[in-house]
């Protein structure tokens, strides 16, 4: 069973950016899509970006051209850079590995804490 560990979440001020981490643990890694959610106080979880295995990357539309997703497959490793962050993108950050194909797999971190605040 794959584990996923989240890293770099902190308070920064607006417009500052932040980078996230995400290490996962286990053998299907490169073979899963890579997928960064987020969630504020009081609302839905929204996603935020994903890669695919091959490194394809989807954005959210109030990210997009902000936020950059990658991935290391030699690494295990799922990264998210984010640009010009807003106090309104102040949530918890999740990084969640998912297959949909067999083995189908649905895992997701413990969350890390971005506090966009002056």
């Amino acid at each position: 069973q794959a584990q996923l560990l989240e890293s770099g979440g902190g308070l920064v001020e607006p417009v500052v950016s932040l980078a996230l981490g995400c290490a996962a643990s286990g053998s299907l890694f490169s073979s899963s899509y890579m997928v960064w959610f987020r969630q504020a106080p009081g609302k839905q979880r929204d996603l935020v970006a994903v890669v695919s295995s091959g490194g394809t990357a989807n954005y959210g539309d109030s990210v997009s051209g902000r936020f950059t997703i990658s991935r290391d497959n030699a690494k295990n490793t799922v990264s998210l850079q984010m640009n010009s962050l807003k106090p309104e993108e102040t949530a918890v950050y999740y990084c969640n590995l998912r297959r949909n194909v067999l083995p189908r797999i649905n895992i997701w971190g413990q969350g890390t804490q971005v506090t966009v605040s002056s």
